[in-house]
């Protein structure tokens, strides 16, 4: 669930799994739309409730039908989920979550968008990764969700990259922990997507160098970790990374150990430092209090520093 963000002003305006077909419609009809919305923020009372936390934070009008066309399990504890989303008003940013309504659950879920906006405007999908816990939105996706399962969204946050064509070029450094993958590997695709276009156009921004550090307890929850080499590998010369794992008990694969290390460090980080660089980072509020502090006690300059805080 979405907590506080910190913003970089100025300079935002604004997969893999099973496919189904492009259905024209969902069943899901205005007046459930308005039930959902209204039920679920009335019944929505804990102090930790991401309703709550995301009260003050920019968020789109519109609440749009999706239908669940994949589920998959990303690692022992983590479901993903690819959602068709056939209103064309529905966008949204890189970095971006959604406010997840469920029929006949009470809260309201909130989940980072971890694919990029290129998917939905080919495909009219995004995908979800969310956690196990207690929490009843995530409950009901590990325990209930289905194929063909309808649920509603709404896009939300000010957590987000989105240069325009003209922008100057900047480097980018992603810091990620757990499941706070999610919103960077979505800034980490789209920044691949926007690359693509710039070489198939020679017109576009022009994207920097990209390097992601993430963290996990072990590698088995290092989230899209294939996806992330893919991109190592497809773009050398633009995007690099570290995966990194604090309690690591069984065997390390060989494709994965060049990128494994400890525990990711203040040096590794200041090492990233120029004027030209903008720091995202998104993992529990710790992490990203720790980061976050280090840089600016590094001199860099508050509008140079994003974050996001997941519970």
């Amino acid at each position: 669930m979405a907590g506080a963000a910190v913003v970089v002003l100025g300079l935002f305006r604004g997969s893999a799994g099973p496919r189904c077909p492009q259905v024209a419609s969902l069943r899901l009809m205005p007046s459930t739309l308005r039930r959902l919305s209204l039920t679920s923020v009335m019944k929505s009372k804990r102090r930790t409730d991401h309703m709550e936390r995301t009260a003050n934070v920019t968020r789109q009008k519109v609440l749009s039908p999706a239908k669940v066309c994949g589920i998959a399990s990303e690692s022992p504890k983590v479901k993903r989920l690819r959602l068709l989303v056939a209103e064309k008003e529905f966008s949204f940013k890189a970095g971006q979550w959604v406010d997840f309504f469920i029929p006949g659950v009470s809260v309201v879920g909130g989940f980072s968008i971890c694919s990029s906006p290129a998917l939905l405007e080919r495909e009219r999908m995004i995908e979800l990764a969310v956690k196990c816990t207690e929490h009843p939105p995530s409950l009901w996706i590990h325990n209930q969700c289905a194929l063909d399962a309808e649920v509603a969204l709404r896009v939300g946050g000010e957590f987000y990259f989105d240069p325009q064509p003209t922008d100057p070029s900047r480097n980018l450094v992603l810091i990620a922990g757990g499941v706070g993958i999610n919103p960077l590997l979505a800034i980490l695709r789209h920044s691949a997507d926007l690359h693509r276009e710039r070489a198939d156009k020679a017109s576009g921004y022009e994207v920097g160098r990209i390097k992601l550090f993430y963290s996990a307890k072990d590698t088995s929850e290092l989230l899209f970790k294939n996806n992330i080499l893919d991109l190592v590998n497809e773009f050398p010369e633009k995007i690099a990374c570290s995966l990194h794992v604090t309690k690591q008990t069984t065997e390390i694969s060989a494709e994965l150990k060049p990128y494994i290390t400890g525990r990711i460090t203040e040096k590794e980080i200041r090492d990233h430092i120029s004027e030209d660089t903008l720091f995202y980072i998104c993992g529990p509020p710790p992490m990203t209090d720790f980061f976050s502090k280090q840089l600016e006690n590094s001199q860099v300059p508050k509008e140079h520093i994003c974050f996001e805080k997941w519970w």
